[in-house]
């Protein structure tokens, strides 16, 4: 079989993740580990012994195929951009990069690499069974994404807008496939200097309504998408992994609520397979460029309203 070799650049606590899955899958070769800290780069070669491990890119360009980028957000740009230039396949995690104008720069540099950004939500089993009948439902919807979570610490070098709800705006973009036509939001700076918990109230094309709430001082987690229409109610638990749902009607069994369970998938390693099957097969990425400008985008909206405490028109 055919393996895609691959150096996994950053080696902190989500690149340590990339890494396991690389060196697993079958389709890849993890051939090294790029890392500028040395006590990371020890931790490395440690768990790596067979990979190379060094501290640029540039040391082991012409031995890899591709890179899964898991640099902070604030180095993606330039990462991305001298590896597309040296024409490798690049899988980026979210968000592409700090600002849209940078996510729009890429597209000079792509060529005929495979660019696949790291939209880790998309890879829930719900999607499978529900994103056809969010598709096919009729509209005006009401549509609650909500993410929240106590105080942890970390990526506390960025808003929780570019953190976590970029994960909900593009579930949102995903699903119900319709364009945003404004935005209004409310958000507040608790433990940090930046946004640490924020509501935006998006409105679609064709009427329906989307409120994502992100938060990252809240008193338990909560992960969950609730759609309302005229036909009833789906709710999804994303922590317990759980579908409940209310026709207009009874169910065959005399109840008003249906509940149903689906595994839980490891989406990382998902989504570093489908990023080399899209080398090795040359087809579409499961995430494309274009999906990660259009999500970097609706972020620099909402976060634009929050600054300027308006609405706005998209």
């Amino acid at each position: 079989m055919n393996k895609v070799k691959v150096a996994v650049i950053g080696y902190g606590h989500l690149g340590k993740w990339h890494a396991q899955k690389a060196d697993a899958l079958e389709n890849s070769e993890l051939v090294a580990i790029v890392e500028p800290m040395e006590a990371n780069r020890s931790a490395a070669k440690e768990a790596y012994s067979s990979v190379e491990v060094v501290a640029d890119v540039k040391e082991i360009m012409d031995r890899i195929d591709a890179a899964v980028v898991v640099t902070p957000t604030s180095f993606h740009y330039e990462m991305v951009k001298d590896l597309l230039k040296n024409d490798k396949h690049v899988f980026c995690e979210k968000p592409l990069c700090s600002t849209y104008e940078e996510a729009i720069d890429l597209k000079s540099f792509l060529g005929k690499s495979i660019l696949q950004v790291g939209h880790s939500e998309r890879c829930h089993e719900a999607w499978d069974k529900l994103a056809r009948v969010f598709r096919e439902q009729k509209t005006p919807r009401t549509i609650k994404i909500t993410r929240q979570a106590a105080f942890k610490g970390r990526a506390t070098d960025v808003d929780v807008v570019q953190d976590l709800m970029i994960h909900d705006i593009d579930l949102m973009l995903y699903l119900f496939g319709k364009k945003p036509i404004a935005v209004e939001t409310i958000g507040h700076k608790i433990r940090t200097n930046k946004w640490d918990h924020v509501t935006a109230h998006f409105f679609l094309e064709g009427g329906d309504q989307v409120i994502i709430t992100s938060g990252r001082n809240y008193v338990h987690e909560v992960r969950s998408l609730e759609v309302m229409s005229e036909q009833g109610c789906y709710y999804v638990d994303l922590f317990e992994n759980s579908i409940s749902y209310a026709t207009d009607s009874k169910f065959d069994d005399g109840s008003f609520v249906k509940k149903d369970s689906y595994q839980k998938r490891d989406h990382l390693l998902i989504e570093q397979e489908k990023f080399y099957d899209a080398i090795l097969d040359q087809k579409e990425p499961m995430v494309t460029y274009q999906d990660g400008v259009n999500a970097v985008l609706y972020v620099s909206k909402v976060l634009e309203s929050l600054d300027e405490n308006k609405r706005l028109t998209l």
